[in-house]
């Protein structure tokens, strides 16, 4: 019986698809393209413009990258919650998409310097009477987020009253607000205000106090070292040069609220 069983587990690893190790970054510039994972719903990071081209920050990121590598990019699109199984499965080399730097994520994928910041707070509209983020912690209350966002764990911490309504993409989390299916979203307001245009009707609201800031990197597949210093220290010169602040401000009309810390040394 027992001899069967090996058998029977040698033959279900045979059946498996095998998961190419990562790129070094010796192999991404001999192939002349890198592949860059960004998220097409996800204005101003990035979007399909009036040309249907993708645009936004983290297409001139990772078209920065391309250009420092000497190589053409191949944008590959990932939603929010792909970002990690893409890196992981060698489906691309690097994931932007406001990738936010957790323990959790870390024993999965190896994460870069800070790209960007992020800082946590509440839109929501007029038909709710909070004035702080604490007022949200009712049960009364449902607030809406995305599959596989970083802050849907963290308010299981700070608010565990409101009940919670999970989308898919970007634009449904304030679409679900307009349609008075959730009361609030918190998240990184300058990430998702943008979708607001698209509700002129509602009486739309931003707490002024935010819950915390965090920082996104850039990920790639985990241990993939020779990629990954070779990032840091071009995301080091990206700062220094003011080109990652200039980028942000060119997109969101307005500098990064809570500016990275350029370490020399990361």
């Amino acid at each position: 019986m027992l001899r069967r069983f090996f058998i029977l587990c040698a033959v279900f690893a045979l059946a498996l698809p095998a998961v190419a190790p990562a790129r070094t970054l010796d192999e991404i510039i001999k192939s002349g393209t890198i592949r860059v994972g960004v998220n097409p719903n996800f204005p101003p990071m990035s979007s399909y413009g009036k040309t249907n081209a993708l645009e936004g920050f983290d297409v001139d990121i990772g078209r920065a990258v391309a250009h420092a590598l000497g190589v053409k990019v191949e944008f590959v699109t990932t939603e929010t919650a792909q970002r990690v199984p893409f890196l992981v499965s060698n489906r691309i080399d690097i994931a932007l998409g406001a990738l936010t730097r957790t323990p959790q994520r870390a024993k999965l994928v190896s994460f870069t310097v800070p790209l960007h910041s992020e800082a946590m707070g509440v839109i929501t509209t007029d038909k709710v009477p909070a004035q702080s983020w604490q007022d949200l912690n009712k049960k009364e209350i449902t607030l809406v987020n995305m599959r596989g966002n970083l802050s849907v764990d963290v308010l299981k911490g700070k608010l565990p009253n409101p009940k919670v309504l999970l989308v898919d993409g970007n634009a449904d989390t304030i679409r679900a607000i307009a349609q008075g299916r959730a009361d609030a979203l918190v998240e990184n307001v300058d990430f998702f205000l943008s979708f607001t245009k698209h509700h002129p009707n509602v009486k739309w609201r931003v707490l002024k106090d935010p819950i915390f800031v965090a920082y996104c990197a850039m990920g790639i597949r985990k241990n993939n070292e020779s990629l990954r210093e070779f990032l840091n220290v071009l995301i080091y010169d990206l700062h220094s040069s003011g080109m990652i602040a200039n980028t942000w401000k060119k997109w969101y009309g307005a500098p990064m609220a809570v500016p990275v810390a350029v370490d020399p040394f990361f």
